[in-house]
């Protein structure tokens, strides 16, 4: 017990000394849940024409629940814009925001726009029962 009291002291240290050096304006979250059964009765083709990139479209229809993997790719685009919006007020667009897979079922990647460059977001997409969850951290790149 006193070794891990011991070791939380350590890491409360190290994390203070962290932050301290760190410039918290430079990383924003930003988080999506998506209500499958809500999002399934108000998908239509208006919505996926305006919202998704051919790719995605694509990448969404080769599951058996395509409409799943539509949802699941909408919570990501919502975390990516509210974690992107606190960082830079550009206008950004939920198709310029493309959620890329290198293989199926892989790990989710942002793309944005040039205009965005600066940014690098790490993303993870989940599901489970009724509920989708996304979460995207924003960070500044200083090169």
């Amino acid at each position: 017990m006193a070794g891990l009291i011991l070791w939380g002291l350590l890491l409360m240290n190290l994390s203070d000394q962290f932050v301290s050096e760190l410039n918290l304006r430079d990383f924003a979250v930003g988080n999506d849940t998506v209500f499958l059964p809500d999002f399934i009765a108000s998908f239509n083709l208006l919505f996926k024409n305006k919202v998704y990139t051919t790719d995605e479209v694509a990448y969404c229809e080769l599951f058996d629940q395509p409409l799943l993997r539509f949802a699941s790719t909408w919570a990501a685009k919502e975390a990516v814009y509210k974690a992107v919006k606190q960082l830079i007020q550009k206008r950004l667009g939920f198709r310029n925001i493309r959620i890329t897979r290198s293989k199926i079922g892989g790990i989710p990647t942002v793309c944005l726009p040039t205009d965005f460059a600066d940014l690098e977001i790490s993303l993870s997409i989940t599901h489970d029962g009724d509920y989708v969850w996304a979460i995207a951290i924003a960070r500044r790149k200083y090169d």
